[in-house]
């Protein structure tokens, strides 16, 4: 049986098919390591969840900027710069990390538990789909407008005459979404993992959100190359681009659902905590009785010498005696 264990042959009943690995079980490497390799394991469907959100935030500086660019910029005679609207994404992103701290403190005060990071997770993918679905009806009515001639960068555009403010709800939702899901998955990251492998966490999930830009490209030039350009022609007037948006909408949506089904793995955070907590102190408290060990058997030692030298004092002769004393 130890033979065939070696040789992974019988390897007993496991938990997960990583336990396999164990020393325990004819692997080859120790427990520790195995399960650091398991909590990284478990984090992967979260980062996975998270290459369609992020090529949904990648619509600020790509789609969102030339809808707004084919939008009047126009203002009492000042043209904006098409940028500009880029900062209403970022105030939920500024404003709102303090606020929701100010409204978990004021729960805590009262006894009340705040939103868990779960909670402000869906709600921020929330937010996200909302936003391209707020995106798609406002190309719809942007289109609707009549056409006024705007200059940009000394080229003369046709633009609709819808002004640019129109679409700074879309802007706002995904400011709040980011607000809600960058730090949210980031916090659950750090929880989840042990310490020896926090930094190689994080690492994978800068990853999978790289992967989404990578995806949304290959996204956008298959759309592009199967509608042979009708849907993002350079006169976006006759392009299709609020269906873009709603076929985007759709997929953010099954994904929202998707992660709605796996995220009991991530909802009791605060058991990890106390788990981790729990093992630290336990491994402390061995390490302690090991030490306690270790000078109670070295000052066994000298208790049974000094007895065995005593012993031996007492059977020598008188003078012997005296010259042991």
């Amino acid at each position: 049986k130890m033979c065939c264990m070696r040789y992974r042959h019988i390897s007993g009943d496991v938990g997960s098919w990583l336990d396999r690995a164990k020393e325990n079980y004819g692997g080859w490497y120790s427990e520790a390591h195995v399960d650091n390799v398991k909590c990284l394991v478990r984090l992967i469907p979260l980062f996975a969840f998270q290459i369609l959100y992020r090529f949904c935030i990648l619509q600020i500086p790509s789609t969102y900027f030339i809808q707004t660019m084919h939008s009047n910029l126009t203002l009492r005679g000042f043209l904006i710069p098409i940028a500009a609207l880029n900062v209403m994404g970022l105030i939920p992103v500024l404003l709102l990390a303090p606020f929701l701290e100010y409204i978990g403190a004021c729960l805590l005060s009262v006894r009340r538990a705040p939103l868990s990071p779960l909670a402000q997770m869906v709600t921020g993918h929330l937010c996200a789909v909302l936003s391209i679905v707020v995106a798609g009806i406002s190309e719809v009515h942007r289109r609707n407008f009549v056409l006024v001639e705007q200059t940009l960068s000394g080229k003369v555009l046709l633009v609709s005459s819808m002004p640019c403010f129109q679409l700074v709800p879309q802007y706002l939702l995904l400011g709040i979404a980011e607000a809600l899901v960058a730090p949210t998955c980031t916090l659950i990251t750090f929880r989840l993992s042990p310490k020896s492998i926090q930094g190689i966490a994080m690492q994978f999930m800068t990853l999978f959100n790289g992967a989404g830009c990578f995806v949304g490209a290959i996204i956008i030039q298959t759309i592009y190359q199967i509608s042979g350009g009708d849907w993002f022609p350079n006169n976006l007037n006759a392009g299709n681009l609020d269906t873009f948006f709603f076929l985007m909408a759709a997929f953010m949506l099954l994904n929202l659902l998707g992660f709605w089904q796996i995220s009991h793995r991530y909802r009791d955070l605060q058991q990890e905590d106390d788990r981790y907590v729990k093992g630290a102190l336990l491994e402390k408290l061995m390490e302690h009785e090991k030490s306690l060990k270790f000078y109670d058997s070295v000052s066994q030692r000298k208790s049974e010498r000094l007895a065995n030298c005593v012993h031996s004092c007492w059977t020598l002769s008188g003078e012997a005696r005296k010259q042991c004393d």
